[in-house]
Order: structure tokens, then sequence, then C-alpha cells
């Protein structure tokens, strides 16, 4: 999914979307597909430097949400919205809020009948197919209808939505929140959380409504907004989110759909596990989880299965807490996240981050804004012309196959290009000169056969630099061991930041003057462990360090005592009512993917995996159904409308909003 790999097959002209009109313009398309399936196209191999037949399909199409609809044929509105679902989708229209709650053969033998009509101003035909509005013109491929996966789920906006979802009500956002006065008539009419329904004042012409059980006070909106603000995170592991946290007015806007990944997966659950109440927080954390561990770059099968039945148990826990209005299409679609990756693999290969990138990229070529298209085809095929000549350029004119990264660890200094017992890795930043003088503990040497193995261990630990430097005195010793045991040097160059594995790592005193902080480091290391200090059977197991740079130091080049190469970054997030308290995140470099089934790599394990510790996620309460959906320490708010006023101003919807109904859950009546 690079740019490199990128074709622009086609360019719709228009300053609005085509609709269902996308079938007429996808037509030389569809032509060119089929011709490389039946007939192939005669392709040259460099490698082999001979000619061969190329075939190709379309495995399926990436897409946001209202362009599945255009490209599939199915409505991804009103109350048949969920495409995966189909006709089974059970789904509430709730009439104050104005919105509905929420195999391939067998599709192709329905729509076979089907004609499209094109335009703007076509209707949707009652013609008995349920909530398909076209056939389409994919189908015209000869294997379209045998593909178990046709179209993508686009994790990007899903995630986006959530998030503003979550935000919006928590921070009670005006525009964004789902528990407004709407939704609170909704269920009134719902006749469910009777605590929750409006009632009216004792004069009768205002209306109450009393705070829910996730509503925050001023200070506690503070609180999650300076947890936010005051987050410093690594270097290019998202922009500068402090900027949308507006903490006068108590409010997050502004930021992007990565920004809102960034904070699904490790920010929000800091601020909302400290503040709001357990059954709330933890349900919010297990939600959060989810989508940390769905995203993963590799995942197997067992955690695919579980993330299944995870994802169902989290959302009923959030029916019971969040009103209906919280529960639109996009808080549906996580329950089919785990079969589409099932199906089609980790969601880095079929998400919308490449493909909205890119497009940022082509509509830079825009110079002309009364002809957008034609800057974009020309732009686009210059580029594609300057890549196809920088191929053949020497290797010293810098092109875009050869430009340094910004995080390049491969220093090109030729101090430390000197030959070595212990090849220099990684690029130092911002080095100076300082002396080091390091002292060294006495040993202790008792011979008392009695010690347990605790203390043999740590006298091991002390005494062997010692006991190395008498012995390398001997002739029979190599000279690179007699060089290792001259001890470290006693002048060393001091930096105050490295590159190495494509982290930036700084010191401590460096990240205070700037918003990123990559001064955090994590070691997983094989340690002998011991229960007690009598224990005489020390258990070998990996244990995971953590820390802060405060120091970076090169000593002399054949006499390394720290190997950066080992270490991984993370950061750290304040709890916000406890000072000495920090919650450590592990981070994952963005490039670098594990795509054979060896486990043996050069790269650690630890790289390739997503960060995730499952096990240590609080479990779902088992509170028999019962959680309380009032905070009774908030005054109730009052509104300036009495509730007959409310139901003129928002009456039933017409034509086919009007026609939904729900139904009425005679269990529902706890509150």
């Amino acid at each position: 999914m690079k740019p490199d790999y990128f074709m622009l097959s086609l360019l719709i002209p228009g300053p609005q979307s085509p609709g269902n009109d996308i079938d007429v313009f996808l037509q030389p398309l569809i032509e060119k597909l089929k011709e490389l399936w039946e007939l192939g196209v005669e392709t040259y191999d460099s490698k082999e430097n001979k000619t061969f037949n190329m075939r190709a399909c379309l495995l399926w199409t990436i897409n946001d949400f209202p362009a599945y609809a255009m490209l599939s044929g199915w409505s991804t509105k009103g109350k048949l919205a969920c495409p995966c679902c189909n006709d089974e989708t059970s789904s509430i229209y709730l009439k104050h809020s104005h919105k509905t709650l929420l195999d391939g053969t067998t599709v192709f033998h329905i729509l076979q009948g089907v004609e499209n009509s094109f335009g703007k101003k076509q209707r949707r035909s009652k013609n008995g197919i349920s909530n398909w509005k076209k056939r389409s013109i994919f189908f015209d491929l000869p294997y379209w209808k045998f593909n178990m996966f046709r179209h993508n789920l686009d994790v990007m906006h899903i995630e986006k939505n959530i998030v503003d979802s979550i935000i919006g009500t928590l921070l009670d956002i005006s525009g964004k929140t789902k528990d407004h006065a709407a939704a609170r008539f909704d269920l009134k009419d719902m006749g469910i959380r009777k605590n929750l329904q409006p009632r009216d004042t004792n004069d009768g012409k205002r209306t109450k409504l009393a705070n829910a059980c996730f509503s925050m006070t001023t200070a506690e909106k503070t609180i999650f907004c300076s947890v936010l603000k005051g987050a410093k995170l690594p270097d290019g592991s998202a922009s500068n989110i402090a900027r949308c946290v507006q903490q006068t007015e108590k409010k997050i806007s502004g930021y992007k759909t990565h920004d809102a990944h960034f904070m699904l997966h490790y920010l929000l659950q800091v601020p909302i596990k400290s503040i709001l109440p357990d059954h709330v927080a933890i349900a919010l954390v297990h939600l959060c989880s989810f989508f940390r561990r769905i995203c993963q770059k590799v995942i197997s099968l067992d955690e695919v299965v579980n993330l299944e039945a995870e994802i169902a148990k989290t959302l009923c826990q959030l029916e019971r807490i969040f009103p209906p209005s919280f529960f639109d299409i996009m808080v549906h679609l996580p329950i089919h996240l785990a079969n589409e990756v099932r199906l089609g693999g980790p969601v880095q290969y079929r998400w919308m981050y490449p493909i909205e990138r890119y497009m940022c990229t082509l509509k830079s070529y825009v110079r002309n804004r009364s002809r957008s298209e034609g800057s974009i085809a020309e732009g686009y095929l210059a580029n594609e012309c300057i890549n196809f000549c920088s191929r053949y350029l020497p290797e010293d004119v810098q092109t875009r196959f050869n430009r340094v990264p910004r995080n390049n660890d491969e220093c090109v200094s030729d101090e430390l290009r000197t030959p070595s017992l212990f090849p220099s890795k990684g690029c130092p930043l911002g080095g100076k000169m300082g002396d080091l003088f390091i002292e060294h503990e006495e040993a202790v040497n008792d011979n008392n056969p009695r010690r347990t193995k605790w203390e043999k261990a740590k006298d091991h630990s002390q005494q062997f630099s010692e006991w190395f430097k008498t012995r390398a005195m001997k002739k029979d010793v190599p000279g690179w061991a007699k060089g290792l045991a001259r001890g470290p040097n006693r002048v060393a160059k001091r930096f105050s930041g490295y590159v190495i594995n494509v982290y930036r790592f700084h010191t401590r005193h460096r990240d205070a003057r700037h918003k990123i902080q990559n001064s955090g480091v994590t070691l997983e290391a094989l340690t002998p462990n011991f229960a007690t200090v009598k224990d005489k059977n020390p258990i070998e197991a990996k244990v995971t360090y953590y820390g802060r740079i405060v120091d970076i130091k090169k000593c002399y080049q054949e006499e390394p005592f720290v190997l950066a190469s080992q270490v991984n970054q993370c950061f750290y997030v304040q709890d916000p009512y406890v000072s000495d308290k920090h919650y450590v995140m592990k981070t994952i470099r963005r490039d670098l993917f594990r795509i054979s089934d060896d486990l043996e790599s050069d790269s650690p394990i630890i790289y390739a995996r997503e960060p995730c510790e499952p096990e240590v996620i609080p479990s779902l309460p088992n509170d028999n159904g019962e959680v309380d959906l009032v905070r009774n320490d908030l005054r109730a708010t009052i509104i300036d409308m009495a509730p007959n006023m409310f139901a003129k101003q928002h009456g039933e919807e017409d034509d086919e909003e009007s026609e939904y109904e729900y139904v009425e859950d005679s269990d529902s009546e706890t509150s």
C-alpha cells in the first residue's frame, strides 16, 4: 500500500459525488479487468529476461461507507443500513432524534432481474429485493459472484466516528453529544430508563433532565482535557493533539482521522479510567482495546475468534449505559470487523489511510481550480514520468527511491565506519565532549558455601568484572578479550539524541524543550527471578523493564556497555490525580511488517507484533444487569421548554421515516 504502486486509472469529473451513476464511469475499467482475467497481457520479466502472459483479478474494493453503497448497490441508510446483516438487521427508529439504531452467489441470483436506473432523481423501486438499489457493475466480472469478501468496511472512518461520539457525549459538546434532550424524550417513548426520562418542573413550564452516569462536572471535564493536552507523544506517531484541545471551552475539535486512531488506542483510556465510574470506564476501555488488537500487524485466528465474542459483550455493556441515539450504524459495524479480518487479513492492507494520503497528493497538483481534473491528470503524468526516469539515474543522484529517511539509523560518519569487534549501530544527534569517571564498587569475596543461590548470583554479577580483568592477563587469552578487559574509557562522547531501529530517542533534558516525548525506553531481557531471598529454584523468564533516558554516552568503540539496538520506544502518560503515577504505552514502528511465517528474523518479534496486553484489561463487571444510570451528586439540567412544546417541534417525520416502528421490550423497564 505504497504510493509507488498506485495507478490513477479513473478520474470522475464534477464537483459532486456520482452516486448511483458511478457504474457508467466504471465501464472502461471493468472492460480492462475482464481482459486481464480472460486474455492476460504480455509482460516483460527483467530478472528472467523474457516475457510472460500476466493475468490479474480484482480482490476487493477499499472505500468509505457512503462509497460502499455506490459500489455494492446496497443502501447504507435507513433501517437496513448494515450491509453485512442485510435483511436480518435489527433496528429501531427514534422519532425525536430522527435516526435509526442499529454468501455471494445468492446476491447474484437476487439481482439478476434488476434493471438499473441512473440519475440523481431516481427513487428506489419497491420490487421485493429488500434494500438493494441496483445491481453492481462488478458482477459483470466472471469471478465476482464467487468472491466471499467483496467490499471492505473502512476501519479508519469507523474509528473516527466512534471517537467523535465518545468525546462529544462525555464532554457534552453541543451538536456532538448523543445524550441530548431529544434522546431523553426517545427514552420516554420507548418506556425504558425511567430515572433518565424528562420530567416537568413544579411550574410545568420547563423540563428537568437528570444527569447520566457518564456525565462529568466542569472540573472533571477540565481534567479530561488536560490529560490529552499535556500528553507528549513520540516523534512521528501522531500530530500535535494538544492544539485540538480547548480547555476553556471544555471541548476537543479539529483532530484528524489518525489523531482519533491514536487517541482511541492509547490516550482515552487514561482519563476515562481515572474519572468515570467503573462500569462505564471498563466498557469503554474494552472498546478501545478491541480496536487496538484488531489493528495488529500480526494476528492469529484464535485471537480473531476471541475478539468476535468480546466485541459483542462490549457493545451489550455499552447499550446498558449510553442512550439509544449513541448506537448508530458506525457503532454497530465493529461487530463485523473480526470476521473481515478472518476473510481478508490484517486491516493495514484494507483501510483508507494510504488512499486518503494519496488523494491529498493528487489534490496538491491542482493549480487551476476551474480545471481541477485536468490539473490532477497533468500532475500525475508528470510525476510518473519523473519516477520512470529516476530509476535510470546513477546511484549518487538523490531521488525518491534512494532518499535518506528522516530517522535514518545508518550513520555516515567516517569515525563510526571503522571496523570494530562491536559494530556501531545508530546515528547520534547533538554530540558534545565530556568526562566520565566510572567508579567500581569493591567486590565481596566471601567463600562461605552456605550462602543462598540469590546471594551467589548477586556476588557473581559484582565480582565477574575484576575476575575477568585478572584472567585476561594470561597468555592463552586472545587480543580482543584483553582489549575488552581494560575496562571503560574515562573519556566519552555525550549525545542529546540517538536514532536506532528507525526510532528517534532524546534525553529527558532535550524532551523538556519539545512538544514530543522520545525519552521513554523499554527493554525485554532474560532474567533469573527469585520469589524470595531463600528461593533455591530461580526461574529464568523474560522481564520487561521501563525507564527514561537521562544521558546518552558513547564509550570507546570496542567497549559498548549499553546496546541501543536492543531498546524499544515507549511513552508515558501522567495520571491526572496522582502525580507520581504514569501509564506506560508501548509504540511500534509504523514501517515494519512481518510477512514471513518464520519466527526467526533480523528484527525482534516485539517489533513485528503490536504490543497489546489483553491480560491486564479489567474484566466486565458481573452485576446481573443492574447498573447506576443516574449521577445523583450533580444537579439536574433544566431546559426552557415544556414537554408538549418539545413534542410539537420534534414531531414525527413524513414519508418513509414515519413508517419505522420499534418493538417494545418488556425486560427493558429497569432503570
